[in-house]
């Protein structure tokens, strides 16, 4: 009897963990969003016992399998058929026989929409929304001391946006209300996005007699990138597919302003193991090509003038989104040499569909050949070509992997969107 009672209990703790572990894989196995653009079907695997059902709000913007949708769907046959009918937001709830919740999908429907990708270099010129603090230093005062009258008070990555009730958009005007003070300046600073004020005695310097608060500044920054697409109904593009960063405060840049101007890549630096290469060229501030208006972890957002449309060499097409996205042959557009922009071929090693980094949502690797002996695989200066798969954007290339140069990230199109 007691080791039928033993068994017995066995028995059921052996079910339990058997039940909580299908339970969490099932869990973990369907996705918590997905994104698809109108008329653009998704199949998925939910497991053979569970249900799902469309919210009540959310019955105008998708439906479940191929029914007409005039209340909540259900579908216990394992896989089930998102449609979408319009764009906008809807939810799936997913339970186990219809009775124990197991986990609601937000699915995002886009518009369908079609760019041109572009592929070019273009020249990069952003202003910062304030003067960009990079650090603290010493000040050699007229008494023979050497004193920091800005530590603990201010930090790498401040913005300083007034100086005693004085907006400032430039370092040097700063400088001029510094070195013409003659008491405590008042500052007004963005910190982590939070707007704060702080209190700063300068220190007359012994090197010049002027009055100095001992900071490292800089209001605007320059660079090479790659304009990834044109949306011909707009008139608005994207580029670099991830931000742009402070390089001394890795900080991403609070921008007022800025303007894309035109490159000429005349030199590569090529990438080797350990060591990044680069694209390297001359940009021309007298031939604008547009405004920037937006600087995200996702890219660079702005207007192309009309007049320089003459950049664009290919026709729109459809994007595609992350769901659809198939690990293979794809490939890219960029300009390596002068202006020109070429097709090269690409794999796509692996897709996370679940990733938190907006802009490492691929794995690529370039397999062309050509590319492999000019530039050794993606370099600086090539974040932003276009991904092309199926004839269709389904991202950009973002990031170089340090370690093999011939490998890299890619965003997905709907994040730069």
């Amino acid at each position: 009897m007691f080791f039928k009672n033993k068994f017995v209990k066995r028995s059921i703790l052996s079910l339990s963990l058997i039940s909580i572990l299908s339970f969490t894989l099932m869990y973990f196995s369907i996705p918590s969003n997905i994104s698809l653009t109108e008329g653009q079907d998704k199949k998925l695997f939910v497991g053979f016992t569970t249900n799902a059902t469309v919210n009540d709000d959310s019955i105008e913007v998708l439906s479940l399998s191929s029914e007409k949708v005039s209340e909540n769907i259900k579908s216990d046959i394992g896989t089930i058929s998102i449609n979408p009918k319009n764009v906008g937001t809807g939810k799936i709830n997913v339970s186990l026989l219809g009775v124990i919740p197991i986990k609601s999908i937000n699915v995002d429907v886009l518009p369908q929409t079609k760019l041109i990708p572009v592929g070019r270099a273009i020249g990069v010129s952003v202003d910062t929304n304030g003067i960009l603090v990079l650090g603290t230093g010493y000040v050699n005062s007229e008494n023979n001391e050497v004193l920091e009258p800005a530590k603990g008070i201010l930090k790498a990555g401040d913005l300083i946006t007034q100086v005693n009730d004085q907006k400032i958009a430039e370092k040097e005007e700063l400088m001029s209300i510094i070195e013409n003070s003659s008491t405590t300046l008042k500052l007004v600073i963005m910190r982590n996005g939070e707007e704060q004020t702080a209190n700063i005695t300068p220190i007359i310097s012994a090197e010049d007699g002027k009055p100095k608060i001992g900071i490292w500044v800089r209001d605007c920054t320059q660079g090479i990138g790659t304009m990834t697409f044109y949306n011909p109904k707009t008139g608005g593009f994207g580029a670099l597919g991830h931000g742009v960063y402070d390089i001394d405060t890795k900080t991403l840049l609070s921008i007022k302003n800025g303007k894309i101007t035109e490159a000429n890549i005349s030199d590569i630096k090529k990438g080797e193991k350990g060591k990044p290469g680069e694209l390297r060229g001359e940009t021309f501030d007298d031939k604008q090509l547009g405004e920037i208006y937006e600087n995200t972890e996702c890219g660079l957002y702005g207007k192309l003038y009309e007049e320089n449309s003459d950049i664009l060499n290919s026709k729109a097409m459809p994007i595609q989104t992350k769901e659809n996205i198939k690990e293979g042959k794809a490939y890219i557009l960029c300009n390596i040499s002068g202006n020109t922009v070429d097709k090269y071929e690409i794999n796509i090693e692996s897709v996370d569909k679940t990733s938190k980094n907006p802009s490492k949502g691929m794995v690529i690797r370039i397999t062309d050949k050509d590319l492999l002996e000019k530039t050794g695989g993606i370099v600086q200066g090539m974040s932003g070509s276009p991904i092309i798969q199926d004839n269709h954007i389904i991202g950009a290339v973002t990031h170089v992997f340090v370690n093999d140069p011939t490998k890299g990230y890619g965003i997905f199109i709907e994040n730069m969107m």
